[in-house]
């Protein structure tokens, strides 16, 4: 495998590491209160919860799949690496923003392939009430109900939140590092600003598609739904009774809308910048010592 394929996996895996308790809490505060559909009773398995909260015990800390995200980031460098060439220009010192945006946008749609199912593993790992559940005890239940097209459930509003999310991420991190950087500057302060252009990348990244993704979460993490009915002028979700189906991504956007305001899609906004702070600033860190000393080598 080439350098940038190895660079990436090794320090997506480093980045779920670090940021997975943040994102066990981001996770749990866009997904709202889960309603047991059998029994009607509330889970509340997110909301206004304190921090410490959001733990039930240790093991909700490693509920991720850290080999899906290894894999997922090396595709996403290898692809915008392989693109970027493509274009014209150079991955290490690109001049075209626009192709930077490009190349990272077509990265983040072809990363959808590992990235779809990652996610909606990982999330319903968080937002599980069961304590002896994994990454692996729900992938096989996932598998066994529904096979390959379960694994890609919410697949749609991943792929373009992944397109437009890895686009905004390549841009502001080259134009951070384009504008901030020095030819005189020293290896110390390289490392400080490669730091500080993959945190605000990171933050850049998520404020760009944070609705798409809290919309992504509850698709993926709803319990079945019954079917909306027309009760006067409005459409009631029932609880009881009727044919259960999931509902879409817009039904997701509609119904959230409707019954918690504007504000639900920001809801873990504010912890999810400081998770993407860190843990872009450890990625984009790692990857760029690693594609260095895998390079010399």
């Amino acid at each position: 495998m080439s350098a940038d394929f190895w660079a990436g996996y090794v320090s997506g895996a480093v980045g779920i590491i670090i940021g997975n308790p943040l994102d066990l809490v981001k996770t749990r505060l866009q997904a709202g209160s889960a309603q047991d559909a059998s029994s009607g009773t509330s889970t509340a398995v997110a909301g206004p919860r304190s921090f410490k909260g959001q733990f039930e015990n240790a093991g909700t800390l490693v509920r991720a799949p850290i080999l899906g995200y290894g894999a997922l980031n090396a595709l996403l460098f290898m692809t915008y690496n392989r693109t970027l060439t493509f274009l014209g220009d150079s991955p290490s010192a690109p001049k075209s923003f626009a192709k930077v945006f490009l190349a990272g946008s077509t990265g983040g749609f072809a990363s959808f392939v590992v990235s779809a199912p990652t996610e909606l593993i990982k999330c319903r790992a968080q937002v599980a009430t069961d304590r002896q559940a994994t990454s692996w005890s729900i992938a096989r239940q996932i598998w066994r109900k529904d096979g390959v097209r379960g694994l890609y459930y919410g697949g749609g509003i991943t792929s373009v939140r992944d397109a437009v999310g890895y686009g905004f991420y390549f841009w502001s991190y080259e134009w951070c590092k384009q504008k901030w950087s020095s030819p005189d500057d020293t290896d110390r302060e390289t490392a400080f600003k490669v730091l500080m252009c993959g945190g605000l990348a990171g933050i850049v990244t998520w404020a760009s598609i944070f609705p798409l993704d809290v919309i992504k979460t509850r698709v993926q993490t709803q319990v079945l739904q019954p079917e909306p009915v027309r009760g006067g002028e409005q459409h009631t979700l029932l609880h009881a009774g009727g044919r259960q189906t999931h509902m879409g991504a817009i039904q997701i956007a509609r119904h959230a809308f409707q019954t918690e305001g504007a504000s639900v899609f920001f809801r873990g906004l504010g912890i999810c910048s400081v998770r993407a702070f860190i843990v872009n600033a450890v990625q984009w860190a790692m990857y760029e010592w690693m594609m260095r000393i895998l390079q010399q080598q």
